[in-house]
């Protein structure tokens, strides 16, 4: 699956706010203990998989454009965690890559 390049990417400042949110750095915030520094939440697929991720992911393209999907489809406003539209499978195999 080829991921559109021209899909929006975030501003630096939406980048900061969803670290904020879904790191170890929005720990006060309620964030459970199991997020360790440099890594964030997200959840993915229908059944909505908790994956923790790398902070060095936002620096990949591919990456940025599933947040740039997320942001359409979803928001970053919301109480919930940072929720990627993307099949599981598919995401599982775009992070392999980014290892």
């Amino acid at each position: 699956m080829a991921i559109s390049n021209s899909c929006k990417l975030p501003q630096a400042t939406t980048l900061k706010q969803i670290l904020k949110r879904c790191s170890s750095l929005g720990r006060k915030q309620g964030l459970p203990n199991d997020v360790p520094k440099g890594h964030f939440a997200v959840y993915v697929g229908e059944k909505r998989s908790r994956f923790i991720v790398p902070i060095s992911y936002l620096e990949h393209p591919e990456f940025r454009s599933l947040l740039g999907r997320a942001e359409e489809e979803f928001g970053f406003d919301h109480d919930m965690g940072l929720t990627i539209p993307c099949e599981e499978v598919v995401f599982r195999a775009l992070t392999s890559m980014m290892r």
